[in-house]
């Protein structure tokens, strides 16, 4: 990497001066109504003297609500005082997606959480996942980036981390699952794990969590009352904020291998046969998908593969193949 050219990306906040600071990610970008034109990504600096830090994100895909919406308060409420380290706060971390209400970003059609480590030289979205790979992840020593399932998933609200060959870092992510206290944790597996932030963090060694909280492309009162309590009490339990980890029941689930996902194979209208957080048998019927295009044919039945509870479904009421059906969770 020493021999990559500098990032870009220019901050109008300085990660070692004590005190609240709010400002921006400025990244040079010339477009046809702006010829000298930035996207302007906002940051929050909040730091206290001495102590850990903390990177938190949302709107790695700019499509899901609960982590910008619990960030953008929390860096306007949260009292430096009560602050022993640094919390560095990008409550929209692919902000030309967020701004768009998409996935992935309207400039480059990038994927936030498929570009990683990033280009410096690269397309937007490449160049911002090169200032967290190089100047914003070697600051972290906990990582914290919200998800949920956007336009296309809806989930059971659940915060996660991933099972690690380095197990001591592995348990670390678990211990701050569990203090972040959403109705469910999973110990989870990805599908496809090539260029994820997750990766990144993982990779230099830091505590990672992540969440899916609900979906469909919009928030819900309970899934931003979990980010916000949650955020503070993985913030409590790292040492960073003041205070008692506020404690609530979790349910403990665990992805344990690709036979949790089911696919479609055929475009049309799929319908729910299993509403999320209800026990699934394997070779149950989880979905079917109609066909739309003639009348008279009988739909696809998409069956689990294994026993456990429905723990995500696709979402909206469109279909097409190769799209994500259904996820079965094993509670533990």
């Amino acid at each position: 990497m020493s021999a990559l050219r500098p990032s870009p990306i220019a901050p109008t906040v300085d990660f070692d001066r004590d005190g609240i600071q709010h400002g921006f990610l400025r990244l040079p970008y010339s477009r046809d109504d702006s010829a000298w034109g930035s996207v302007m990504i906002p940051i929050c600096v909040i730091r206290n003297g001495k102590g850990p830090t903390a990177l938190l994100s949302g709107g790695n895909h700019g499509d899901e609500y609960e982590g910008p919406l619990a960030l953008y308060d929390l860096a306007r409420t949260l009292d430096p005082k009560d602050v022993s380290g640094t919390i560095i706060i990008v409550p929209a971390m692919n902000y030309p997606a967020f701004r768009a209400g998409t996935r992935t970003s309207p400039i480059d059609k990038g994927n936030m959480n498929r570009s990683f480590p990033g280009r410096p030289d690269g397309t937007v979205t490449e160049k911002i996942a090169d200032y967290f790979q190089r100047d914003l992840l070697p600051r972290a020593d906990i990582v914290f980036d919200f998800h949920s399932g956007g336009k296309t998933l809806d989930f059971v609200p659940f915060c996660a981390a991933h099972t690690l060959p380095d197990k001591a870092l592995e348990q670390k992510a678990f211990d701050a699952v569990a203090a972040f206290a959403a109705p469910f944790s999973m110990r989870m597996i990805e599908i496809d794990a090539v260029g994820m932030y997750d990766t990144a963090a993982e990779e230099m060694g830091k505590v990672f969590v992540s969440t899916e909280l609900g979906g469909g492309g919009t928030s819900r009162a309970q899934t931003v009352r979990i980010a916000r309590r949650g955020i503070l009490n993985v913030l409590r339990h790292a040492g960073i904020v003041e205070g008692a980890v506020e404690k609530s029941k979790t349910r403990w689930l665990d992805m344990p291998s690709g036979d949790c996902f089911s696919f479609a194979e055929d475009d049309g209208m799929i319908e729910t046969m299993v509403d999320l957080g209800e026990p699934v048998e394997e070779g149950a019927v989880l979905a079917r998908i109609h066909s739309v295009g003639r009348t008279g044919v009988a739909p696809q039945e998409i069956k689990a593969k294994m026993s456990g509870m429905l723990a995500a479904r696709h979402f909206p009421g469109l279909v097409k193949a190769g799209d994500c059906a259904a996820v079965v969770a094993v509670e533990v």
